[in-house]
């Protein structure tokens, strides 16, 4: 990135009511898949279906992200995964891979806490504030998708090919900011269309099953 990070102006995504109606829209569509999806994780895994976790939203907000349970109950460990994490059940697996765990933060995004397209809300563990990067990450809604998360489609398979011992610093350090300057520079040149435009990328990439090659770690680790 050339300019400054507090430099440029960041464009306007869709109209609030438009992802309002988007969002439902989906759910609609969505829910006979949620229905049969959340039987299933209750039925091989002890537990509630649904699964919350607290994540940082606009302004450093925090709020509840919803999404299908992936993982086993009381288990512990890090807050981020990699590929074959003994934490994954088998239905998990199949959810994560086919992004339907995700679906349930439509209704983050009719909450008005999220936006279909934006930032992926992280951790508090994981948000500085006090960095410039993160101030203008901040000022937007998170969303369920943007460049950097198709990107990073396989996150969890880049990961998995670290040493077990580097895999949080390398992800706070390393793959952490190169997502949120991937994030910032779309958000620099955002407009409504192309928010809409992603929306239906997004959604062709994980229908149809379309590999997205994932960044090394030497270009992740190259990129300032």
């Amino acid at each position: 990135m050339t300019q400054s990070i507090d430099s440029q102006p960041l464009g306007r995504g869709l109209p609030r009511p438009v992802e309002v109606i988007l969002a439902l829209a989906a759910l609609g569509l969505a829910s006979p898949f949620l229905a049969v999806a959340a039987l299933a994780v209750v039925a091989t895994s002890p537990g509630p279906a649904l699964f919350r976790q607290s994540r940082v939203g606009r302004g450093g907000q925090p709020f509840d992200l919803l999404k299908l349970r992936s993982m086993t109950m009381g288990n512990a460990g890090p807050q981020i995964t990699a590929g074959g994490d003994p934490r994954i059940t088998r239905v998990g697996r199949f959810l994560r891979r086919t992004k339907m765990d995700e679906l349930p933060g439509l209704w983050n995004v009719v909450r008005g806490e999220m936006s279909l397209v934006g930032p992926r809300p992280e951790v508090p563990k994981y948000v500085d504030p006090k960095d410039p990067l993160w101030q203008r990450i901040l000022s937007v809604r998170p969303g369920l998708t943007d460049p950097a998360t198709l990107l990073l489609r396989d996150e969890e398979a880049v990961l998995a090919d670290l040493p077990e011992n580097e895999r949080l610093t390398f992800y706070a350090e390393q793959l952490l900011p190169f997502k949120l300057r991937r994030s910032l520079e779309y958000l620099e040149r955002r407009r409504p269309w192309s928010d809409l435009a992603f929306c239906l990328q997004t959604a062709s990439t994980i229908l149809l099953r379309r590999q997205v090659k994932n960044p090394t770690r030497a270009e992740i680790e190259a990129d300032k």
